[in-house]
């Protein structure tokens, strides 16, 4: 009796998900890959699983990763102490070697590799390849140096289209081609996604993060915000609910909708199969922007 109710459990879960899936199938979903989900085993089981998924029932997946806990490491290796500038790596020359070893080579490899023994066929893509990312010096009004941090000027996607009309999964590193010197540039992995759902005309773009979203009171976390709409992000700025490391974020998420991506949420990525529960279900797990 046990099994026939489990059975239909699942059976009721899966008609459930399928005016989600419909809704999809055939539109592309951007995410920003990293945080605790790309650190802990279980949740990195869990989301490989969650897009592999997603791809197989006809949803255009492309995932865009960082990978600061490696870079330092690797860093650690030789001797050199990581160092940041508002929030940002500082990134000098030979940093650069490494933050373009350790994205290009060992976590894209390894993302690609997690794909295949899922199930599901992954190709790696630099920020490099095709001029996917275009990017200047990063530079701001305070004229602060970051170093070999990149600005992206331009995106060109058709890599990232070229492989997803084969049915891959495009893994993608925030590595970016230097337009303005004779260099690559370290890129802002909230910033590369944002900037590539907009070019790729994608449906929906998912900030995975440490947090359970946007909350109006950060130590009570059942104040989540769960929807919100752009024009409603200043008024919550200003009165201070929007601050710090949330900013950017939040920006990202704003600059993605106004430019045509239909929503854009800051994700949860320490529930497992958060994705899976965002666009399949009407529950939501973080906070979307619409």
């Amino acid at each position: 009796m046990d099994t026939q109710l489990d059975a239909e459990l699942r059976a009721n879960i899966l008609v459930e998900a399928l005016p989600y899936i419909q809704e999809y199938y055939g539109q592309t979903v951007v995410v920003k890959y990293g945080g605790n989900a790309m650190i802990n085993e279980e949740l990195k089981d869990a989301v490989i699983h969650d897009l592999v998924l997603l791809n197989l029932v006809g949803v255009k997946v492309v995932i865009v990763h960082g990978g600061g806990p490696e870079i330092n490491e690797m860093l650690g290796k030789i001797g050199k102490e990581s160092k940041f500038v508002n929030g940002l790596r500082y990134t000098d020359r030979e940093t650069m070697d490494i933050v373009q070893m350790v994205l290009c080579g060992k976590v894209n490899k390894d993302l690609v590799t997690l794909l295949e023994k899922a199930g599901g066929r992954g190709i790696g893509l630099g920020g490099m390849d095709g001029g996917l990312f275009q990017a200047k010096r990063l530079t701001d009004r305070a004229g602060t140096d970051y170093g070999y941090v990149g600005d992206i000027m331009d995106v060109d996607p058709a890599p990232v289209i070229d492989v997803l009309q084969q049915g891959y999964i495009p893994v993608v590193s925030t590595v970016a081609q230097g337009i303005d010197d004779e260099t690559n540039y370290n890129i802002n992995a909230d910033t590369a996604a944002s900037k590539l759902a907009v070019a790729l005309g994608a449906k929906k773009l998912i900030l995975l993060t440490d947090v359970r979203g946007l909350m109006l009171d950060v130590n009570d976390p059942d104040s989540v915000i769960h929807r919100l709409k752009v024009s409603e992000v200043p008024k919550l700025v200003r009165d201070g609910v929007i601050k710090g490391g949330m900013i950017p974020k939040v920006d990202c998420c704003v600059e993605a909708v106004r430019k045509g991506v239909e929503r854009a949420t800051i994700l949860d990525g320490r529930v497992k199969h958060s994705i899976l529960i965002e666009l399949l279900s009407k529950v939501g797990a973080g906070t979307m922007f619409q």
